[in-house]
């Protein structure tokens, strides 16, 4: 997409603290950590949400959760972290690019946040 923020730091147009890539998604930093530890994994392909998906998205997002223990051990989430996914407005989803959110690095607590 044109205006997709996602995109642009998947193609490389703007910059990120990167922490993983391949061909088919990019983890990197995201800028207003709601944790110590806070990444933002994002397929390449542009799609907003779960429901927008076809079944070629659905196997990348297959392979960014095959991903994520990789990630999350590189980045010293060994005693655990919180995965989340927004989806649409009500959710806090605010860009319209599915991506996953890994939280961790410290203890999280029973409530959602």
């Amino acid at each position: 997409m044109e205006n997709c923020i996602f995109c642009k730091i998947a193609a490389g147009e703007i910059p990120s603290q990167k922490v993983y890539e391949d061909e088919n998604m990019i983890a990197f930093k995201d800028i207003n950590p709601q944790a110590k530890v806070h990444v933002l994994v994002v397929p390449k392909s542009h799609f907003a949400t779960l429901a927008d998906m076809n079944a070629d998205q659905a196997e990348l997002v297959k392979q960014c959760f095959v991903n994520i223990p990789h990630i999350a051990e590189s980045l010293g989430l060994t005693n655990g972290y919180r995965l989340i996914v927004n989806q649409g407005q009500d959710a806090g989803q605010t860009v319209h690019h599915l991506h996953i959110h890994i939280l961790g690095g410290q203890p999280m607590g029973e409530k959602m946040l």
